[in-house]
């Protein structure tokens, strides 16, 4: 997605060999009119696939996913990181490992939202090391539910998240895909290569 890649390279910040910071306009900023576009697009690819729910991680793929929602007209769940008072029990939960803050959080969604008759998109913001992605479709997998697709706003094509979410039968969409940081600029895979 061009607008996507052009906004990389304009606001992001490379930092060190495998961060990539886009507080600006996606994990704290949120720039709606693009979180809009990418919302369409993930429709557009998975419109045909019989979804009715989607389901993200709190907090930074919850902008993108409500924006798909939207356009496909199902719920969106997030998968909670923090305890909740209204949040305590009849929980489907997963252990995710975070490597940029360096922390693991038990995720968690509510069985009343989520049951065997459900065809689910799973959209996250980053797609790294695939600790996320495994995470959801391990709660999809307690539920019942069919997982049939996931979307990825930036996946880092460089580590193993995409050929972890692959080895699970799932098709994956990533709207950018970083080939590299080299001297901090981000190179693109090349669309031949995607």
């Amino acid at each position: 997605m061009k607008l996507l890649e052009d906004r990389i390279l304009t606001d992001g910040v490379v930092l060190g060999q495998d961060v990539l910071k886009v507080d600006n306009f996606l994990n704290h900023q949120i720039d709606p009119v693009l979180m809009q576009e990418i919302g369409n697009e993930f429709a557009r690819i998975f419109k045909d696939r019989g979804i009715n729910k989607i389901i993200t991680i709190e907090s930074s793929g919850i902008a993108p996913a409500v924006f798909a929602g939207l356009k496909m007209e199902v719920p969106v769940i997030f998968a909670r990181k923090h305890k909740s008072l209204t949040l305590t029990d009849n929980l489907y939960s997963a252990s995710v490992y975070s490597f940029t803050k360096n922390v693991t959080n038990e995720i968690a969604v509510s069985k009343n939202f989520l049951d065997a008759s459900d065809n689910v998109l799973l959209i996250d913001d980053f797609l790294a090391n695939g600790q996320a992605a495994i995470g959801l479709i391990d709660i999809c997998k307690q539920a019942g539910a069919k997982v049939s697709g996931m979307g990825i706003v930036i996946e880092k094509s460089f580590q193993k998240g995409r050929q972890i979410v692959e080895e699970s039968g799932i098709d994956i969409a990533s709207l950018a895909r970083i080939e590299a940081f080299v001297d901090g600029k981000v190179t693109f895979v090349k669309e031949e290569e995607a």
